[in-house]
């Protein structure tokens, strides 16, 4: 046969394999939905991937008075302090690495130091000597990265007094001076049936030190505790925050040094000193608190 018979023959029996593949994996290859499932959201990723300690960011609003700073460091330093006692004190005891990992971030003098939320699970906003309801910089600052992490729906907060108040008005309430003014050392605080949950207390006793107070209960918030000082002692959104206006990381020596300095520059009336010196040494339910947070960290 001619030469350029074989050659057409040849090339025709290419185009029919190449088609012939073409079809055969078109029609019986396995869904692209089965061999290669669509990615998870970022998330959902994260939500997938998280184990061992929950990631807690705390936000040092301040700074401890200089003894308590030579004792025992900064308020991060304080708060881990809290929380090793919690799981220390807890039935049966825990070991705090394997709850938390635990960050700090001085936000006062550093508006960049904040951690990116996409590197946290909890937040844990500090008490300060400022006033949750100024404008300064860091304080907007402070209360526009509140809401972004409740924008996430999935970092979680914890807010201690001035942290406390920030969330507060991260959530549209009004926060502002008290008209019934100081309240230090160890009070009591009734809580709701829901706070007695929450925090497993009849009663709760608890550290305080301030002056400032959320005015009304943000929108979506369970109410956990009151007294005649302040109506909201504590607030709870499952899932989302938990928050006291107390101290449950203060003990005796911090608020002693407390008082003692400022009855010495004369903020404290030689009254509310004596008052709260009175106070000071009574037992309170610093861990129990704790161990409630770990607890809204962990559901």
């Amino acid at each position: 046969m001619p030469r350029r018979f074989f050659f057409f023959l040849r090339l025709a029996l290419v185009v029919l394999s190449f088609f012939a593949v073409r079809f055969v994996y078109t029609n019986f290859s396995p869904s692209p939905s089965l061999s290669h499932p669509p990615h998870p959201a970022p998330a959902a990723v994260a939500a997938m991937s998280r184990s061992g300690p929950l990631r807690l960011a705390v936000l040092e609003a301040d700074t401890p008075q200089p003894q308590t700073r030579e004792r025992i460091g900064n308020y991060t330093a304080v708060f881990t302090q809290l929380f090793q006692g919690a799981c220390d004190t807890a039935t049966p005891p825990k070991t705090l690495a394997e709850e938390l990992t635990i960050s700090g971030h001085g936000i006062v003098d550093d508006l960049h130091a904040y951690p990116s939320l996409d590197e946290v699970d909890a937040i844990l906003i500090s008490g300060s000597r400022h006033n949750s309801f100024d404008n300064d910089p860091w304080i907007l600052k402070l209360v526009e990265y509140t809401q972004a992490a409740l924008a996430t729906k999935r970092v979680r907060i914890i807010g201690i007094c001035f942290g406390h108040q920030i969330l507060s008005r991260a959530l549209g309430c009004k926060v502002g001076r008290n008209p019934k003014g100081w309240e230090v050392a160890v009070t009591d605080v009734d809580l709701t049936p829901e706070g007695q949950r929450v925090f497993g207390l009849e009663k709760m006793r608890i550290h305080q030190m301030h002056t400032d107070i959320v005015a009304d209960l943000p929108p979506d918030a369970v109410a956990l505790g009151s007294n005649d000082v302040c109506s909201v002692q504590a607030i709870y959104s499952p899932g989302r925050y938990i928050a006291v206006q107390g101290h449950p990381e203060f003990t005796k020596d911090i608020v002693t040094e407390i008082l003692f300095n400022r009855h010495t520059v004369g903020v404290f009336t030689d009254e509310l000193y004596n008052d709260g010196m009175s106070r000071v040494a009574n037992d309170h339910d610093g861990f129990a608190i704790a161990r409630s947070f770990l607890k809204f960290l962990k559901d």
